[in-house]
């Protein structure tokens, strides 16, 4: 170990390493009911290998996060942890590539309360989810009207939030009031997957999935297209795996020409090869650019689908496993440079939670989101029997600026959810769907009632949606007026310009 300066500026290198944690140290001590974010800068001396921060505690070791760390240049490795229990623990960075040193600077670790973690969630929804509204109520001849009561009911929820169904809504009347009582978006569980469509070789089936389609218009419900190939070997048609390459390259381009030409444009996204940062049956037999090809060959299909890569454990896990941040986006760049230059891409984020670190899934999304293409958590689930790890995903999730919609995965089955059900057999919430209906609430406006001032106006803050206004007055005909107007979500629009919004009897 010693101390280097390169310009000025002063860092710390680890050399003559023989095991993969030789690094750097410190000791330290971390609270349990602290959320904590890390930050380091990292360099190596030759190549490029991934370095991750690790907290040893007395629990174990606790990953912070990892980067792609190269020569020549620093790389910042983000992340944040939480802990089971407070005590000692001591800071060092892993790599495995023992030939190379550790070069680091600028190391932070910020500690929060839950009540400083959940005020800046609270900014960060009134910035990015809501807006200020100015309803001014003014009479036939444009004179406002004083005193006049304003009840505000909001219709739609402009963020897309959702939930996986089974084929079982088609036929289930108390499945479907549930469903369509609370969410915007969908996504079948598995009933447009390639085993679901083509059981027997060559005899496509669509049926079941045309008719959930058809009950996702006739609701108004968007609906993610889930998914065209899948790249776990494990989740093939049972004939797939027996084909000879060639006949399987024939197969693949059936099934996107087959799938894509007929959904094109009814999506509001496609999973184009699922999990393909953990799995490779399709590049181990059709060639290392299976995935790329098959995004290309699906844009050229439907040039207006945003194409998703999905996969797991890039929020939810924080060691340097084969779908961290880094990894996910060098995968991500391989794809754009298929479809060269479109950058109608997706970055599709599962969400299987098991012990939630909140703190990192927040890190991981910021590195994420520098792509700037558009984020969506796709399948979000947790431990059944802990509830409260639904509602702090999902709060991080909505909060967080670079996040496009939500969608769990919780289709409802007689046999039983994948993992996490909202409701049990009767259309009764489950503890993990009386978390939703409560956040469901707070993103929502019901019963707001104001009353307008001297100058006739309102003023209040309003989630970005559709709603209506109704003015009751004695000088309003009829006793009282409703006028419908929106909060539009928009990039232009500062979150601190209000919206005028008149309503004249």
């Amino acid at each position: 170990m010693e101390n280097r300066a390169s310009g000025g500026n002063a860092f710390i290198v680890a050399h003559s390493r023989k095991q993969m944690n030789d690094s750097i140290s410190q000791k330290l001590h971390l609270h349990k009911d602290k959320l904590y974010t890390f930050s380091a800068w990292i360099q190596v001396s030759s190549g490029n290998t991934p370095v991750t921060a690790v907290f040893r505690t007395n629990s174990g070791p606790q990953y912070a996060g990892a980067v792609f760390a190269e020569s020549g240049c620093w790389s910042m490795l983000k992340g944040g942890l939480t802990v089971d229990s407070s005590g000692p623990a001591e800071l060092y960075f892993e790599s495995e590539d023992t030939s190379v040193e550790i070069w680091v600077d600028s190391i932070s670790l910020q500690p929060f309360t839950q009540e400083q973690w959940t005020s800046h969630q609270d900014q960060s929804i009134e910035k990015t989810r809501k807006r200020k509204v100015r309803l001014q109520a003014t009479d036939a001849h444009g004179n406002p009207i004083a005193g006049a009561k304003m009840a505000i009911k909001q219709n739609k929820l402009n963020f897309p939030f959702g939930n996986a169904i089974s084929k079982y809504i088609l036929s289930n009347t108390a499945y479907q009031n549930w469903f369509t009582s609370r969410f915007t978006v969908m996504v079948f569980e598995n009933e447009l997957k390639w085993y679901s469509t083509e059981w027997s070789r060559g005899k496509e089936d669509y049926s079941v999935a045309d008719a959930m389609l058809r009950f996702a218009k006739q609701h108004g419900l968007a609906v993610r297209g889930h998914n065209i190939l899948w790249d776990n070997g494990n989740d093939q048609p049972s004939w797939v795996p027996s084909l000879s390459n060639s006949e399987l390259q024939a197969a693949v381009d059936k099934r996107i020409n087959s799938v894509v030409r007929r959904y094109a444009g009814q999506f509001i996204g496609w999973d184009v090869v699922n999990e393909n940062l953990h799995f490779s049956f399709f590049e181990s037999r059709l060639g290392a650019n299976a995935t790329g090809v098959a995004f290309q060959k699906t844009r050229q299909l439907d040039g207006r689908t945003t194409l998703f890569m999905n996969d797991y454990d890039t929020i939810e896990k924080s060691g340097k496993g084969s779908a961290s941040p880094d990894k996910y986006l060098q995968k991500l760049r391989e794809i754009q440079s298929f479809l060269r230059g479109d950058g109608n891409l997706g970055i599709g984020l599962e969400g299987h939670f098991r012990t939630p670190n909140i703190p990192y899934m927040r890190s991981a999304i910021d590195k994420l989101a520098a792509a700037k293409f558009p984020i969506w958590i796709t399948e979000l689930d947790v431990d059944p029997s802990q509830p409260m790890y639904l509602d702090q995903v999902l709060r991080e999730a909505h909060a967080h600026p670079a996040i496009n919609g939500i969608v769990m995965w919780a289709a409802w089955k007689p046999e039983g959810c994948f993992r996490m059900c909202l409701t049990d057999s009767n259309f009764k919430n489950t503890p993990t769907g009386d978390v939703v209906d409560k956040l469901l609430q707070q993103w929502t406006h019901a019963g707001l009632v104001g009353t307008t001032d001297a100058d006739g106006f309102f003023e209040t803050s309003l989630f970005h949606g559709d709603y209506e206004a109704t003015i009751t007055h004695p000088t309003v005909t009829n006793s009282s007026l409703i006028h419908s107007f929106k909060v539009a979500s928009s990039t232009d629009i500062s979150p601190e310009s209000a919206l005028l919004v008149k309503v004249s009897a």
